[in-house]
C-alpha cells in the first residue's frame, strides 16, 4: 500500500513539474481586412482562427488592420460598426469562447492617427473598452492604443503606430517604465514596422533608428508588426524583429524576393528561462512551419541591417526548427 502510495506521488510530482514546464504558447496575427467598408472576410481568416484555438494559445496578438477603413471620403459610423460586428464575429467572439484572451494594437485601417480620421479611433477605443484581455495589468490608462501587461513572467507593451515616421514623444517616454524591473521576456507588439520588408511599402515604416537603439537598452526580446503582409524573422541591436503575414487581401513579395509571402500567422512559445521560439505558420490548416532558407538573408534598413533570425545569435530569441 504504501509503495503504491509512493507511486501515486511520484506520478503527480512529475505531472506538475511537466504542467510547470509547458512553454507561454502566444498566436500573432495581422492585416485580415479586405476592400474598404468590406464586412467579408476570406475564408482563410476563418480557418486560421480555428487552427489558432485547435493550438490553445494563452494569448493571443493582432497586429493591426482588422476591418477596412481609412477611406476617403472617410466612411459612416454606421459602416464602421458593421465592419466591427464582422470581425467580432468571425475572430473576437470565437476566440473568447475558447476562453483566449486576444490583444490588440490600432492599425492604419481601423484607428488612423492621420487627420480625417478621429471618428475611427473613436469608435475603435470604444470597440475595445469593453473586451479587454485577461492579463496582469501593468498600465491599461490608455487601453487600447497603448499599454502594458504582464502575462506568466512575460511583459507585452502594445504601441500605437498607423503613422509614418518615428514614434510620438509620448510613447517613448512611456515605454521605459513599464518595461523596468525584472521579466522572464520583454515582448513589444504595433502595426507599423521599423524596418522596410515589402516591396512598394518600403517608406511605410517607423524610421526611428532611435527606437531600435531604446529597444536594446530596455532588453526588448522581440517587436513584433504587421502593415506589410509579408512574413519574415529578422534581428538587429540584440532584438528580434517579426513582420507577420497577412490573413486578409493583399500578400506581397519580401523585399529582394521574387515570389508572394503566403498567408498565415505567427507561433511564439516562451520557455520557462525566457527562450522566446519564432515559427511562421502556412499552408492548408496552417500546419506547415515556413523554410526560412527560402527567404533573404538580411533586409537594410535606416536603423541597419535586419539578418535572418536563424543566421542572428541572439541569446533569448530563436527560429523554430
Amino acid at each position: 500500500m504504501a509503495a503504491r502510495l509512493l507511486a501515486v506521488l511520484v506520478l503527480l510530482t512529475l505531472a506538475a513539474g511537466s504542467a510547470l514546464a509547458a512553454p507561454l504558447r502566444i498566436a500573432v496575427i495581422s492585416d485580415l481586412n479586405g476592400s474598404y467598408g468590406s464586412v467579408e472576410y476570406q475564408p482563410r481568416v476563418a480557418e486560421a482562427v480555428a487552427a489558432i484555438i485547435a493550438l490553445r494559445p494563452d494569448l493571443v496578438i493582432s497586429a493591426g488592420d482588422m476591418v477596412a477603413g481609412q477611406r476617403r471620403p472617410a466612411l459612416g459610423e454606421a459602416e464602421v460598426r458593421a465592419m466591427w460586428r464582422a470581425f467580432h464575429r468571425e475572430v473576437s467572439d470565437p476566440l473568447a469562447a475558447a476562453g483566449i484572451p486576444l490583444a490588440v494594437t490600432p492599425g492604419n485601417h481601423d484607428a488612423s492617427a492621420y487627420p480625417g480620421f478621429e471618428a475611427e479611433r473613436r469608435i475603435f477605443a470604444e470597440e475595445w473598452r469593453d473586451r479587454p484581455p485577461a492579463v496582469d495589468w501593468i498600465d491599461a490608462r490608455a487601453y487600447p492604443f497603448h499599454y502594458a501587461f504582464v502575462l506568466d513572467g512575460v511583459v507585452f507593451a502594445g504601441l500605437d503606430a498607423t503613422r509614418v515616421g518615428r514614434l510620438d514623444p509620448g510613447q517613448t517616454r512611456w515605454l521605459p517604465g513599464v518595461m523596468a524591473g525584472p521579466a522572464r521576456a520583454r515582448v513589444v507588439f504595433s502595426h507599423l514596422p521599423m524596418w522596410p520588408i515589402a516591396q512598394g511599402r518600403e517608406t511605410q515604416v517607423t524610421q526611428d533608428p532611435a527606437l531600435a537603439a531604446l529597444f536594446a537598452d530596455l532588453g526588448v526580446d522581440l517587436h513584433l508588426a504587421g502593415h506589410h503582409h509579408a512574413f519574415y524573422p529578422g534581428a538587429a541591436r540584440g532584438t528580434a524583429f517579426v513582420s507577420v503575414a497577412c490573413l486578409g487581401s493583399g500578400p506581397r513579395r519580401l523585399v529582394g524576393a521574387s515570389e508572394t509571402s503566403d498567408p498565415g500567422f505567427v507561433l511564439l512559445e516562451i520557455d520557462e528561462a525566457g527562450t522566446i521560439t519564432v515559427a511562421g505558420r502556412h499552408g492548408p490548416g496552417f500546419r506547415e512551419t515556413v523554410d526560412l532558407a527560402t527567404l533573404p538573408p538580411r533586409m537594410a534598413g535606416a536603423a541597419g541591417a535586419l539578418v535572418r533570425l536563424d543566421r542572428a545569435e541572439l541569446p533569448n530569441v530563436r527560429a523554430a526548427r
